[in-house]
């Protein structure tokens, strides 16, 4: 489970790879068929039913949670009106908005609560200030968007308390030591959600009669579904390999010994898929042998054999050649656009559907001390040709009809974006694009001007903690002041801006986080940002300070013994510093600034519920101002 707004794009990336080798491969995205099914009439339908049969069993009635409570009373509006709203948002009913807008046609649950917020002057609109008078059609997909998450909320309630549209069973999965849960998970009887997916494997296993099956999984979030699809695709088929891969399996599972998994794949690999895959399709063909796989993981001696890696020592397919992504296959015109939230940049990343293509491999910087620099998808950088870019562009627009481009890159090159932005100009190729940079100083005001030009609309880069001393402990290789005056330059070119921040950094102080959130205030205020979200920092074991802990002043917390995955690390630091209440400050706030409210507001105010004085924060308030002008 991903977004609903656009494929998850590393299926495309393997099946334009297989295309261009001469493989017929084709792709299903089968977390989309799952959610379009469950939210449907004939879907909410067998909810209810479902809900009222278990009610039945139970041997009286329980009372219900409150939002299924609210469904069951609604249930003749929730059938009446929950396929023209699926229409609304991919984009098939667009006149519906006026209905939706008028607050009278879809039936209101808990999630509408968050609306009253807004509303502090007192009027009978509390979007009219986000949206005025004419963003009838926003204003519907935010509307739309509250009645969907009201339907999950649903689906948890009363089906299985782990669902979500894009984290679904994450705990399972997630640095789990241990493959215990997963596996009772899986034992378990089938619930709705899970009838309902297996329906719809079968479905594709018949349709697609494959010879090989590659099953991505990018999130923990993910795993428990794919370990679904795979025990349905096992349950028909025995004898149908299946490989697994994926950002998960990348990050968390380097080092697994779990020989349970391999009762529903056949193969794990590692980092980037083209070259394993290559090797596996030719051993798979007898025409390599097993033991000159590459970045593998096998099963030896059956259902209690041992796990085995198994990585033949051959190059990575270089960049250059990997191809272009190909969305074939996939139901481009059923994503949803939704509007969670209200701010315009943070909107993207469920808003539109885009064309996800990388401008490089790896990062070039690769240097951040929280960041996973010693694995593959971070260390080994490599570019392709402006001209290769632009080409691989003019042919995603010519099978998608779409020219929206996001550009998925740990941090896409300034040189790279600088040589890309002139040839989509010099070819008068007219797109649309955003991505993730470094708020490095290459970024001068012509630049960020040049690629406005080229058709950049948003960035997003990691500002993190906005202290030049933790920033200097992370290796960042960037200021505050610095950061002020990148971010404003793309402002100032029209092109919006998000800031991924982070607290709980090793040895961060509670004075250092008001210090923090009053930069962020002052980025704000002075319009060089327009989005920002808050991180927790989270240890991992790839990570130099996972690597080094010493180096960064805390002790690592020994993980528990097991075989599957490893990944964040637990650790001790000095400070003693309570983060997760502070994180609730922060998230606050940055909520409030990021509709343009309370900017004017002193930044200690944020956190007295959770400390009688907080520190008052040494920062000039004219500080960003100043390193504007400088």
């Amino acid at each position: 489970m991903t977004q609903l707004n656009t494929p998850y794009p590393s299926t495309a990336y393997l099946t334009g790879f297989l295309h261009s080798r001469g493989f017929a491969a084709t792709q299903v995205d089968l977390a989309l068929s799952l959610v379009l099914e469950l939210l449907s009439s004939r879907g909410l339908r067998e909810l209810a039913e479902t809900i009222e049969s278990a009610g039945r069993g139970r041997g009286g009635r329980k009372r219900r949670a409150p939002q299924t409570a609210h469904f069951l009373r609604h249930l003749p509006a929730y059938l009446a009106t929950i396929d023209p709203v699926i229409g609304f948002l991919q984009g098939r009913d667009p006149t519906l908005a006026h209905r939706i807008v008028s607050r009278q046609f879809l039936p209101e649950g808990s999630r509408f609560e968050s609306l009253q917020v807004f509303d502090a002057g007192g009027g009978e609109d509390p979007l009219a200030w986000a949206f005025g008078a004419l963003g009838a059609q926003d204003r519907a997909r935010h509307l739309a968007t509250l009645y969907l998450n009201d339907l999950a909320d649903v689906l948890r309630e009363s089906v299985d308390a782990r669902f979500d549209f894009v984290r679904y069973g994450e705990q399972l999965a997630a640095s789990q030591a241990s493959f215990e849960s997963l596996a009772r998970a899986l034992a378990a009887p089938h619930n709705l959600i899970d009838a309902t997916l297996d329906r719809l494997t079968r479905d594709a296993l018949q349709t697609h009669t494959p010879d090989l099956v590659l099953i991505s999984v990018p999130f923990p979030g993910a795993v428990y579904g794919a370990l679904r699809i795979a025990q349905t695709i096992k349950s028909q088929r025995p004898s149908l390999p299946i490989a697994l891969g994926g950002g998960y399996v990348n990050t968390e599972l380097r080092e697994f010994a779990e020989p349970r998994l391999f009762d529903f794949v056949d193969f794990v690999t590692l980092d980037g898929g083209e070259r394993p895959l290559l090797a596996l399709l030719e051993h798979l063909r007898g025409e390599r042998p097993r033991d000159r796989l590459v970045r593998t993981f096998v099963r030896d001696g059956g259902s209690t054999g041992t796990v085995r890696y198994i990585n033949a020592a051959e190059p990575d397919v270089p960049f250059a050649q990997t191809g272009t992504p190909s969305w074939g296959g996939l139901p481009l015109s059923r994503y949803l656009s939704l509007l969670d939230m209200l701010n315009p940049m943070h909107r993207l990343w469920s808003d539109g559907r885009w064309n996800k293509l990388t401008v490089a491999h790896g990062c070039y910087w690769k240097q951040c001390s929280f960041c996973d620099v010693s694995l593959d998808y971070i260390s080994r950088y490599e570019t392709a040709s402006a001209s290769i870019l632009v080409d691989r562009i003019e042919r995603i627009v010519a099978e998608t009809g779409q020219t929206g481009f996001h550009f998925v890159d740990e941090a896409a090159p300034p040189k790279a974006l600088k040589a890309l932005a002139t040839e989509l100009l010099r070819r008068q190729r007219a797109i649309s694009w955003w991505g993730n940079i470094r708020f490095e100083k290459s970024f001068s005001p012509s630049v960020c001007r040049l690629l406005a030009d080229s058709g950049c609309i948003a960035v997003s880069g990691g500002l993190e903690v906005a202290s030049d001393r933790l920033l200097a402990l992370m290796k960042k290789g960037v200021s505050v002041a610095q950061v002020a005056r990148v971010t404003r330059a793309f402002s100032d070119a029209g092109i919006l801006v998000h800031a991924y921040l982070m607290y709980g950094f090793p040895t961060q102080t509670v004075a250092e986080t008001v210090d923090s959130l009053e930069y962020v205030r002052q980025l704000f205020q002075e319009g060089c940002i327009q989005s920002g979200f808050f991180h927790r920092f989270t240890c991992t074991v790839h990570s130099p300070v996972g690597l080094n802990p010493a180096e960064y002043g805390v002790t690592l917390i020994p993980p528990e013994p097991g075989r599957f995955a490893r990944n964040d690390i637990s650790f001790v630091d000095p400070s003693g510093v309570d983060h997760a209440a502070l994180g609730r400050c922060l998230s606050t706030a940055l909520y409030n600034y990021m509709h343009g409210v309370a900017l004017d507001r002193d930044v200690r105010d944020w956190f007295r519920d959770v400390m009688k004085r907080p520190p008052r924060s040494s920062v000039p308030p004219d500080f960003i101002a100043r390193a504007l002008s400088a």
